[in-house]
C-alpha cells in the first residue's frame, strides 16, 4: 500500500502567503499530498500586516470551492482558516461555513493605547510587548499566552491546536528563558492537561524548525513525548506561506514522531478527521 503525505495548515496571498490557492494545489500534487486544506489568517476586527482583509474572504472561498470541483478526482482539498482567537473579538466558531478550523493564538494583551500585541513578528516587536506591557517578566506573558490557548479550547475550541508552544520562537536568538525551567514545565504541563480533556487535535507544526526560526518543532519533543503517551491526537502540518513548503521537514519529522512512540497521524479524509498508519514516507490512505 503507498503512502501520501497531507498537510491542513498553509497560508496564500489571500493573507501573508505568497502565491495563488491554485499554485499551492499543483505543488501540492507534485509533493505526493493528497489531502490539503487552505487556511489562510482569518480577517480580525483591527488592521494587520498578515491577516486577511474581511472583505477577501468570499472570494477566497469561492476560489477554494472552484479548485474542489477542478481537482476532484487527484487530491481531497478543504476550506479552513487559521482562525485567530481574541476573547469577544475572533475565534473558530464565527466561521461554521468552513471544513475545519486551526486556532491559534497570535495576540497576547494589549498597549496601553489598546493595539494589540504580536508575538509571531519580529525580534523588536517581540521584546517591545515584553517590556511594555509585561516590564520584561517572560513568565507573565507565556503565562497569559498559555491562558489564552486554554481558554480558546474549553470555549471555542477549534478542529485544530496550532503551533502550541509558538511563544518560545525567540528563544532562537535570544535565551528569554529555558525550557527546562520548573516554571516553565509546570505551565506547559497543565496546559496538556486541558489539551487533553479538551479533546482538541495537536498540530505538529514544522515551519519554526525549516524556517530556523526555531531550535525544534512547535510543540518541542519533550511536550511531544508528553502528548503521544496520553494518545491525545496529532496531525503533521508545515504551516506553508509558499507552495515548495507544503511537506517541508516532513519526513524527518514522521521519522521522529515514530521514535518518540507515535502510531496513527490524524488526517481529514472523506470530510472528517481520521487516524492512519504512517511512516517516513507519509499517511497510509485508503483508495488514496
Amino acid at each position: 500500500m503507498k503512502t501520501y503525505w497531507t498537510n491542513f495548515h498553509s497560508h496564500t496571498y489571500y493573507c501573508d502567503g505568497k502565491s495563488s490557492l491554485e499554485d499551492h494545489v499543483i505543488a501540492a500534487i507534485d509533493q505526493n499530498v493528497k489531502s490539503y486544506g487552505f487556511s489562510s489568517h482569518s480577517p480580525v476586527p483591527f488592521p494587520t500586516t498578515w491577516n486577511m482583509k474581511k472583505e477577501k474572504l468570499e472570494n477566497y472561498l469561492q476560489d477554494a470551492n472552484l479548485l474542489i470541483e477542478k481537482y476532484k478526482g487527484q487530491i481531497q482539498l478543504y476550506k479552513s482558516l487559521e482562525v485567530d482567537f481574541i476573547p469577544k473579538k475572533s475565534g473558530p466558531h464565527q466561521h461554521p461555513q468552513l471544513d475545519y478550523t486551526v486556532g491559534s493564538v497570535h495576540f497576547v494583551d494589549q498597549y496601553a493605547d489598546g493595539t494589540y500585541w504580536e508575538i509571531d513578528n519580529t525580534k523588536t516587536i517581540f521584546r517591545k510587548g515584553l517590556r511594555e506591557i509585561f516590564h520584561d517578566d517572560i513568565q507573565a506573558a507565556i503565562q497569559k499566552y498559555i491562558d489564552l490557548n486554554v481558554e480558546m479550547i474549553t470555549t471555542d475550541k477549534p478542529d485544530v491546536l496550532g503551533h502550541l508552544d509558538k511563544i518560545k520562537m525567540h528563544n532562537h536568538t535570544e535565551k528569554l528563558f529555558s525550557e527546562e525551567d520548573s516554571w516553565y514545565q509546570k505551565i506547559m504541563m497543565e496546559y496538556v492537561e486541558e489539551i487533553e480533556k479538551s479533546g482538541v487535535i495537536v498540530e505538529v507544526n514544522t515551519r519554526g524548525l525549516y524556517k530556523g526560526w526555531a531550535d525544534d518543532l512547535y510543540p518541542s519533543p519533550w511536550l511531544l513525548k508528553e502528548l503521544i503517551q496520553r494518545n491525545i491526537p496529532i496531525v503533521l502540518n508545515s504551516d506553508s506561506h509558499v507552495p515548495h513548503e507544503i511537506t517541508k521537514k516532513f519526513s524527518d519529522t514522521a521519522k521522529m514522531l515514530q521514535q518518540l512512540g507515535l502510531k496513527k497521524l490524524y488526517a481529514f479524509w472523506n470530510n472528517e478527521w481520521q487516524p492512519f498508519d504512517f511512516n517516513e514516507g507519509g499517511l497510509y490512505l485508503p483508495n488514496a
